[in-house]
């Protein structure tokens, strides 16, 4: 699930040296996994934002991406993906596909990526993106990100890369036990969450400060 990033990477967009500062900077911030830094550096990010912004792909900045959606910074990607590897997961459900960018990085690290993006246009582009990284254990569901994907789940570990004003009961309920489920919380003031389940019993803990957009409701065609 590991192959060669670097062939995407070299069309004049970054350096290796470039990436490597990138993943200097993550382990100042707290990262410390491994994997998630080795599929850091070698995903290409550039090709997850329209051209134009290509050259700041590597900053630790979240990202316009269209559709009033956003590219979350680099560290937002791996510390998210560092606390979910740590339940040792099998079966990933992400909420808001977005770009296809935080997709990528959990499909070079577990074997099944569940993904729920309700802007089609958003969706479509994401998909093609992970073929030509040749990631083939990731499926798409185009729906509002609030329910979920039931008819898949249990899942070990659930991701939202969207912020609800609560943490959204379906999520929740899809949740197997001794799962973690993480997702930002709140409106103008966001908190990351994270939520554990063991022998059905719901625990939830901050993490940190968070910003992401909205959790919305509904699908646009």
């Amino acid at each position: 699930m590991t192959a060669d990033r670097l062939a995407l990477d070299g069309i004049g967009m970054t350096s290796r040296r470039t990436r490597e500062r990138l993943i200097e900077r993550l382990k100042t911030q707290g990262i410390t996994d491994s994997q998630v830094l080795d599929v850091m550096v070698t995903t290409p990010r550039p090709m997850f934002v329209d051209e134009a912004l290509a050259h700041r792909a590597y900053e630790d900045v979240s990202l316009p991406i269209g559709h009033g959606q956003t590219l979350s910074r680099p560290y937002t990607v791996a510390k998210m993906t560092e606390l979910l590897l740590a339940y040792d997961p099998k079966k990933v459900l992400e909420i808001g596909t977005g770009s296809g960018y935080q997709t990528s990085v959990l499909a070079q690290c577990v074997p099944r990526v569940y993904t729920v993006e309700r802007i089609r246009a958003l969706q479509v582009k994401a998909q093609q993106r992970l073929r030509m990284l040749k990631l083939r254990n990731v499926f798409f569901k185009h729906d509002d990100g609030h329910l979920g994907w039931p008819e898949k789940g249990p899942f070990d570990v659930i991701l939202s890369a969207a912020a609800a004003s609560e943490v959204p009961q379906a999520l929740i309920d899809q949740l197997a036990d001794q799962g973690c489920l993480l997702t930002p919380v709140g409106g103008d003031k966001q908190s990351l969450i994270k939520v554990t389940k063991h022998d059905n019993q719901i625990t939830k803990t901050v993490v940190e400060p968070a910003k992401f957009v909205p959790l919305l409701a509904g699908r646009e065609p």
